[in-house]
């Protein structure tokens, strides 16, 4: 960035633009294994206009412009490859609108999940989409996250009603009504939400609500096998039953957990499970998937039902990345996220575990098995090359496998930095072709998170 940009930068936005080196460092980088890169400047956006003029100055000046949320993702989406602008968006954390009758909420791009769920408790409603990290909603649209919850109540695709954002040359569109539906006009928001920020910034995000259910119960069940566990959770779903989260850890993510969260878990393939409903739903729902459980090889279930309990059962599951740490001190986790047709599912986290097995670097595997999708870590110290060629090596098997199952090799991470030499492979010539002019058409300098989606080689 030059100086004359710069120069026109301080001048609008004053004291919220920084050159601290620490502040430039702590946005340097994600939860991402990728190389850090500095932004040259810092901007603390603190209103939509801010957002506005630092778009204008930098499609004027050609200054690249990545923005910044609660820095939880996990592919380098946030890193200013190209220097340039962070834009940081938490400052941006006011909740506009609660409209409790029509189930919806409007609220700025920096305002989290947990903040958002806060500040519903006492109307009895909440928001479902649940990625683990306290994660802005902002980011949470931009990268189309899911998580835990996703298998009832869906992902930020459809949980997200209308968007505010600022194009790259700071004119302010609104991409959507607050309706339950519309047939007007390209679908905008569903543009902009998986656009990972290279076709303008959020700045404001309108999402669904959900009532909070009257029981909530969860239960840990562990199997003898692994396949057993799979199948549970494949013929839970044929038998239509409304689970809220069904997720699986191999016996390596236990053992994690247990070190990290000291569980105290059978070391076994095992299932966490949450029932949402009233008091007899969930009883029926719960007395149904034991039963299939059983015929599988599943143990009676380990319930929880009080706040407490659920609260730390469900932390230690988002807590999987940290707890790797307690299998390998010091190492990096070289992470994965595909997503196949639950009926490939057995075949796909079968195949992968088998993987792991035969190699000598250590790994586990975890998933929001209900929609499919899971993710093998493989537990490496980047800086020995046998390592990383071996976790590159074991991706890649398991990324064909997904394609050759007509899957995708990112079901909620996004693509970031890690996974763009894999777009290609996924959406075709034809297709990748067009996000590119699409990407070109909104952006005509490139000043939106260069160097990730709609710039695919």
């Amino acid at each position: 960035m030059d100086e004359t940009a710069l120069m026109a930068l301080q001048q609008v936005l004053g004291d919220r633009l920084s050159l601290n080196p620490a502040v430039r460092e702590h946005h340097s980088h994600d939860m991402s294994r990728q190389p850090a890169h500095l932004p040259d400047a810092v901007v603390f956006a603190e209103s939509e206009e801010d957002v506005v003029q630092t778009l204008k100055l930098c499609h004027e000046h050609g200054v690249p412009v990545t923005p910044f949320g609660a820095g939880s993702s996990m592919e380098g989406h946030t890193i200013p490859v190209r220097g340039g602008i962070s834009l940081d968006m938490t400052r941006m954390n006011r909740i506009l609108a609660v409209h409790a009758e029509d189930f919806d909420a409007v609220v700025e791009a920096g305002v989290t999940r947990k903040q958002l769920n806060a500040h519903l408790r006492d109307v009895g409603l909440m928001f479902p989409v649940d990625p683990g990290a306290d994660a802005s909603l902002g980011g949470m649209a931009s990268t189309r996250a899911s998580g835990t919850t996703a298998v009832r109540y869906g992902t930020m695709r459809e949980n997200v009603i209308a968007l505010r954002v600022v194009t790259p040359t700071g004119e302010v569109i609104t991409t959507g009504r607050r309706v339950k539906k519309s047939s007007t006009g390209y679908d905008l928001t569903k543009l902009f939400v998986g656009a990972e920020g290279t076709l303008g910034v959020i700045t404001q995000v309108t999402v669904r609500l959900q009532p909070v259910p009257e029981v909530i119960a969860s239960a840990i069940c562990s199997f003898a096998t692994m396949a057993g566990a799979v199948q549970s959770v494949v013929e839970t779903l044929q038998s239509g039953i409304p689970v809220a989260r069904i997720e699986f850890l191999d016996e390596v993510a236990v053992d994690a957990a247990n070190a990290h969260s000291a569980l105290g878990l059978k070391r076994q393939p095992t299932l966490f499970l949450e029932f949402h409903g009233s008091a007899r739903w969930v009883q029926e729902q719960s007395e149904t998937v034991r039963a299939l459980a059983a015929e599988n090889g599943g143990e009676d279930f380990d319930w929880a039902t009080n706040p407490e309990d659920r609260t730390r059962l469900w932390t230690a599951r988002h807590e999987t990345l940290y707890s790797n740490q307690s299998l390998r001190p010091g190492c990096k986790t070289f992470t994965t996220d595909v997503c196949v047709p639950v009926s490939r599912l057995p075949e796909a986290i079968l195949a992968a575990r088998a993987d792991l097995d035969g190699s000598f670097i250590v790994g586990k595997i975890i998933g929001h098995v209900g929609d499919g999708n899971f993710h093998v870590g493989y537990l490496i110290k980047p800086e020995i090359p046998e390592e990383l060629a071996e976790a590159e090596r074991l991706a890649e098997r398991l990324y064909q496998r997904t394609m050759d199952m007509e899957g995708t090799f990112s079901g909620e991470h996004g693509i970031g930095i890690s996974k763009l030499k894999y777009l290609r492979r996924e959406h075709g010539d034809a297709a990748v072709a067009m996000m590119k002019a699409l990407k070109a058409a909104v952006d005509p300098r490139g000043i939106m998170n260069p160097g990730k989606l709609g710039q695919a080689g």
